[in-house]
């Protein structure tokens, strides 16, 4: 498996757009190191704030930063955007619009296979999504990273991007085209179940959809990289399609991906949906194979929850 570093990516992303664009700046809470963003701070000593351990005053300096005219880029651990300075998220950047982009780093359960449960975030993306108008990224790999991190930063308003660990799995091999906003389909064998995911986990989702393929199932493989805005158009028509959905996800599958397919099928276009994903419990440490594999996020689980989604669909 080929790996590639999402953090590395994403500092290469921003200092391309900082050579074209003078507003562009940094803000870190002792977490350069975090993000490999030292060649930045080389490039641009002058656009680097680092407030120190200190996360919700970083978030404020942001907002701070994004009333001046700024377009700041505020990064440090998934978690401590989301939990520890909820408040200022919330209150300071998400409330008055305020253009400030985020950075959290180490998503999902596979990403804390060094440090545990305090540094394995699955709960950041629910988080985020229920508070009003805060674009969420979920980008694949490295390569997506960097499109996702052009993206938010072309759009106007706050924005989280949600990256990995430093070794995260290459899902896509060649560039696939990025828009803020827009589910894809990826692949289709046919439209007996939809398969929806984002991150890390595609790359399952792929060796599901051949395994399901051969066992006469059809799916139809669909790429949710932005939760909000929610790409509902394009989720209902799929709903429409198949009849049935499985949702995939590194997260707690309460809060993220596998809500926001329930809750548009609820709405919209009533169809059974199997949810895969961290089943609301506290993980273990390990490696991130290791642990997807433990936690019921693995390829057979996949095939499984298909199989049981197309089932209900059959006995409605």
């Amino acid at each position: 498996m080929k790996l590639e570093s999402t953090r590395t990516a994403a500092t290469k992303a921003l200092i391309q757009l900082a050579e074209k664009d003078p507003e562009i700046v940094l803000v870190c809470s002792d977490s350069i190191l975090v993000i490999k963003g030292n060649p930045f701070v080389e490039r641009f000593p002058d656009r680097y704030f680092d407030v120190g351990i200190a996360e919700q005053n970083a978030v404020c300096c942001a907002a701070g930063l994004a009333a001046c005219g700024f377009t700041p880029f505020m990064t440090t651990y998934a978690g401590f955007i989301t939990m520890r300075a909820c408040e200022q998220v919330r209150t300071f950047v998400a409330y008055p619009g305020l253009n400030v982009k985020m950075i959290g780093a180490n998503g999902g359960i596979a990403a804390g296979e060094r440090e545990g449960v305090t540094h394995q975030f699955f709960e950041d993306l629910g988080i985020l999504r229920t508070i009003p108008g805060i674009t969420v990224v979920v980008p694949a790999d490295a390569g997506q990273v960097k499109e996702a991190v052009r993206a938010v930063a072309q759009a106007e308003g706050p924005a989280y991007v949600r990256i990995g660990s430093g070794r995260d799995p290459v899902v896509f091999e060649e560039p696939m085209g990025f828009e803020l906003g827009k589910a894809r389909v990826l692949k289709s064998t046919g439209q007996d179940v939809a398969l929806f995911a984002n991150g890390r986990v595609l790359r399952r989702v792929f060796e599901a959809a051949e395994e399901l393929q051969r066992t006469g199932i059809g799916t139809t493989v669909v790429e949710v990289h932005t939760l909000k805005p929610l790409d509902v158009d394009m989720i209902t028509e799929v709903l429409d399609n198949t009849g049935a959905a499985v949702t995939v996800e590194d997260h707690n599958i309460i809060g993220a991906l596998g809500s926001a397919i329930a809750e548009v099928a609820a709405e919209a276009k009533p169809a059974p949906v199997i949810r895969i994903g961290l089943r609301d419990i506290y993980p273990r440490s390990g490696t991130p194979e290791e642990l997807l594999d433990h936690y019921k996020i693995g390829v057979s689980d996949i095939v499984a929850g298909a199989q049981k989604a197309v089932g209900m669909k059959e006995n409605r």
